[in-house]
């Protein structure tokens, strides 16, 4: 027994866990004993997480971004191992892009990926652990839900509604012995990067996915509430004291951080008006 998981007993099933945060998280929980049951769209490379992770590791593919997808893997994890002991929902989309050009599908579809599926498996896992005395689910957010940088509007929303979720749970699962626990990672060396609409601003370092797999593994073990790593790191503590204290300062450094180009707001007027003579 490590803290409150007993290791080698206990079931994990892990959502975007075919690469990066996910993946690691997974092959952590593997070495500690747990029987993993990692998800993602990418068989293949789940296939390899689950040669990564032994005899204990095993998938299931498919889009979280489907409630009926969502809700299975919870059903087919007890299905398979009897029990769920730990919920990681670490699976989510970027989308960095500026507000004129961002679609209803898309903000939809990253509210779908990044908030309604975490929503769909704990309200599929709460009954299971329920039953079995307790379980953790650990939301793997992002520190844009605390302080929103530009052209990450409905990717923050999206994470800020899982904060306010988690939150709500705390309350709402008191004395039930289902813990849930939110990670807000700063900026993490993983794929996402190479996956955005257009060029981010921020050049900064990137950390190792390993500091947000430790913070994921401390909330399960020690029940913590809430995590934002790296931990101790002094740029994130000052943008989130100077958005409580200073918001309009901060509105001013974040514009001249990654300023909207004249240009854009020049195609997108054009756009709006051709849309007006259209009507």
């Amino acid at each position: 027994m490590t803290g409150r998981v007993d290791w080698p007993n206990a079931v994990a099933l892990v959502t975007g866990a075919s690469s990066g945060i996910g993946y690691e998280t997974a092959l952590a929980f593997a070495k500690r004993g747990a029987r993993v049951v990692g998800v993602a769209r990418r068989e293949d490379r789940l296939r390899e997480l689950v040669a990564a992770g032994g005899e204990r590791a095993s998938y299931l593919a498919g889009d979280l971004g489907d409630q009926a997808f969502a809700e299975r893997i919870v059903a087919d994890t007890l299905a398979r191992h009897g029990r769920i002991d730990v919920l990681v929902n670490n699976a989510a989309m970027p989308k960095h892009k500026q507000i004129y050009d961002l679609t209803p599908a898309e903000a939809e579809l990253v509210m779908r990926v990044n908030f309604l599926s975490p929503v769909w498996t704990t309200l599929a896992a709460i009954p299971p652990m329920l039953a079995q005395g307790g379980g953790a689910i650990v939301n793997v957010s992002s520190f844009a839900a605390l302080v929103t940088p530009p052209r990450e509007t409905i990717y923050a929303a999206s994470k800020a509604a899982l904060n306010a979720w988690s939150a709500g749970l705390w309350n709402d699962l008191h004395g039930s012995g289902i813990h849930v626990a939110i990670v807000n990672p700063g900026a993490i060396e993983t794929e996402i990067w190479g996956k955005l609409d257009e060029p981010p601003a921020f050049s900064g370092r990137k950390h190792s996915p390993q500091v947000v797999v430790d913070a994921i593994v401390a909330c399960a073990e020690r029940r913590s509430h809430e995590r934002t790593v790296p931990r101790g790191s002094l740029g994130l503590q000052s943008a989130r004291l100077l958005r409580a204290i200073a918001p309009g300062l901060m509105r001013r450094a974040m514009a001249a951080f990654d300023p909207v180009p004249a240009a854009v707001i020049a195609q997108a007027r054009v756009r709006a008006a051709g849309r007006k003579r259209e009507a």
